[in-house]
């Protein structure tokens, strides 16, 4: 039986708390408390602390109040987070947070150099369990939002209620509340224990994947599974069997991740990159991985892919992308 994974943006250290979301002058009550923590988000950007003695990132989380007494944020999107579960540097357990989007001028105020905000794809695997729940839930509510401005029904602007959790089209009441797209990512192996990755055409050359793709309407994950992986390789695949899963805010997707073998009535299949997702396509073996690891660039360590890559290969692997 193979390892669990250890998938950085699965882990949550934060009440959700979703009981609060329907109190009307919620942000009016959390505004007053001095341990609420601002989450601040800018162009999905967040702020880190001074690295000082600290080797991981850390999410800077401000006080609300200390924030709003000397700017307005008006015009901001805030969202209420939940309550922290556990003291965690100056931070009290039971402290709300609260997501709020930063327009430029807004950002510039609270951190006026450029340099001090950070997008997290490829260092927030170091974050803690609680700074990870944040980070995610943070973005792709963030994302979330930004895509659905508008009513699916009449294209009216809608409005932000219940906290953030919900858009409501003020013309027929319709609520649109925040979506999760689930995606497949599955680790595929031959006979050989081989493993199959794949190159996108928009890609370096040297970057390779586990491959990947959005569960459709009316089919299961397993199901899924095979389709993508025959639509975008030309393998047909039996025996998915699912390894872990987290969160990928990038923009709103569930990160689903299985492995699979390749069936031996159709291993002697010629490999097929389908041209547009996948330009090439190549099976590896664990010595291939080790000796061209320098000049491999493998996913982020934040991903599901880069855990179900180490999973087979059966631990870390210092590629090039960590150079």
């Amino acid at each position: 039986m193979n390892e669990p994974l250890n998938l950085p943006l699965a882990r949550s250290a934060v009440d959700r708390d979703y009981l609060s979301r329907t109190d009307d002058h919620l942000f009016e009550k959390l505004a007053a408390n001095a341990n609420t923590r601002m989450v601040a988000l800018h162009q999905g950007k967040v702020l880190l602390e001074e690295s000082g003695s600290a080797v991981l990132p850390q999410l800077r989380l401000i006080s609300l109040a200390e924030t709003l007494s000397t700017q307005k944020l008006d015009g901001s999107l805030m969202v209420y987070l939940g309550k922290t579960e556990y003291l965690e540097r100056d931070v009290e357990p039971g402290s709300a947070l609260v997501l709020v989007v930063l327009d430029d001028g807004q950002a510039m105020e609270i951190e006026p150099n450029a340099e001090n905000w950070h997008q997290l794809r490829r260092t927030g695997a170091g974050l803690s369990e609680r700074d990870a729940g944040i980070y995610a839930q943070a973005l792709a509510l963030a994302n979330w939002h930004e895509t659905h401005l508008f009513c699916p029904r009449c294209g009216s602007a809608t409005e932000v209620v219940q906290s953030g959790w919900v858009r409501l089209c003020p013309v027929d009441a319709h609520q649109n509340f925040p979506r999760t797209d689930p995606a497949i990512i599955a680790a595929i192996t031959d006979s050989q224990d081989r493993i199959l990755l794949g190159s996108q055409g928009i890609w370096e050359d040297n970057r390779w994947s586990i491959l990947a793709g959005f569960v459709e309407p009316g089919e299961s994950l397993a199901a899924a599974v095979k389709r993508e992986i025959f639509e975008e390789a030309g393998v047909r695949v039996i025996n998915p069997q699912f390894q872990g899963s987290q969160a990928w805010p990038f923009p709103y997707s569930l990160m689903v991740g299985f492995t699979a073998q390749v069936d031996p009535n159709f291993e002697h299949l010629e490999l097929n990159p389908d041209g547009e997702e996948i330009e090439k396509l190549r099976w590896f073996s664990r010595e291939e991985i080790r000796s061209e690891a320098s000049n491999l660039l493998l996913p982020n360590r934040i991903s599901i892919s880069r855990a179900l890559i180490e999973q087979w290969f059966g631990g870390p692997i210092e590629s090039a992308t960590e150079r």
